[in-house]
């Protein structure tokens, strides 16, 4: 295993600012993986540092292949992992909307040049990414349509879904759509939370980074991830592939008290009960989320708290 500091900025109150890579085997920039972008992206924190300490065990082990090399960073952002700030704490400015960076440009805009000098030669990159709402997801790959997209490469994960989406004006700033852009086969993993530690959704998303180097010939087996109830596909099962635009979306009529009654997983009937929304002050149901159709629930607000128009929820339509 290697280590580097692969962006440094010096700080004139506090130590300096650092970003870390970890670098195992040796030859081709095969893959690269990473980690946090947010300070609260605690989830993304903690599947990056447990796939370091997986590589490393099988590096000893002989488990790499010869002539590639996998690259590990498992935070741009340690500033505001550091505060619990999601965005950077001087200005509010997010990292992710930063690429591919510009040098001589604003802090974030150094910090996301940096990086990307480091990653942008990789064949495949792996982002573990976050939602820009609060809530839990079903764990799953998300790619952009750039032209340059991979939904066989995408499918190799395991996972019994894949996402693409046509990108809007202000993805094409996201470090995903710039890999890709880049000849970078990149794909964006969701570990089911963000901001608290799931270790069950965890494993699953280390078991289907495994399963992918594994397909990919990087590894010769599989990382030994803790044993645990595995949603994966199996083998010979595909899986579904779903546009963004074809998800339903349920957002809140009024702000208030969010009660939820389901979970991200679960399947939906038409006329379901999914939520109740309560006045703060008098205790009231001031409206009820129900299931427009059957689904399945693949996106839900973890907050108990919600504004007006705030996505609650995002639905599978069942075919």
């Amino acid at each position: 295993m290697k280590v580097q500091t692969i962006f440094r900025m010096s700080s004139p109150y506090r130590d300096d600012f650092r970003i870390k890579a970890y670098t195992f085997g040796n030859g081709k920039k095969t893959l690269c993986l990473v980690g946090t972008m947010r300070g609260d992206e605690i989830q993304q924190q903690y599947v990056a540092s447990r796939l370091v300490a997986l590589l490393r065990s099988a590096e000893e082990a002989g488990m790499l292949t010869d002539k590639m090399s996998i690259s590990i960073i498992p935070s741009v952002n340690p500033s505001s992992i550091n505060i619990e700030k999601r965005f950077w704490a001087l200005d509010g400015t997010d990292i992710n909307r930063m690429f591919p960076g510009y040098d001589q440009g604003e802090t974030t805009q150094r910090i996301a040049a940096g990086v990307f000098e480091f990653i942008k030669d990789y064949q495949f990159g792996i982002q573990l990414a976050s939602y820009y709402l609060p809530g839990n997801f079903l764990p799953h790959v998300h790619m952009f349509r750039t032209g340059f997209e991979d939904i066989d490469n995408a499918c190799l994960f395991g996972l019994p879904y894949v996402t693409v989406a046509t990108p809007k004006p202000f993805d094409t700033v996201l470090l995903n759509y710039n890999w890709q852009i880049w000849d970078t086969q990149a794909f964006s993993l969701y570990a089911g939370t963000t901001d608290v530690i799931d270790h069950e959704m965890a494993n699953i998303t280390l078991k289907s980074i495994s399963r992918f180097m594994l397909q990919k010939g990087i590894i010769s087996r599989p990382l030994n991830v803790d044993d645990c109830s595995d949603i994966g596909q199996e083998d010979d099962a595909m899986p579904t592939v779903i546009d963004m635009a074809d998800m339903i979306d349920l957002q809140a009529p009024h702000a208030g008290l969010l009660i939820t009654k389901v979970s991200v997983g679960q399947s939906i009937r038409k006329g379901d009960t999914l939520a109740q929304i309560m006045h703060p002050y008098e205790g009231r149901e001031t409206c009820r989320i129900v299931a427009p159709e059957d689904g399945i629930v693949f996106f839900a607000r973890n907050k108990s708290i919600t504004f007006q128009n705030t996505l609650l929820f995002r639905l599978i339509k069942c075919s």
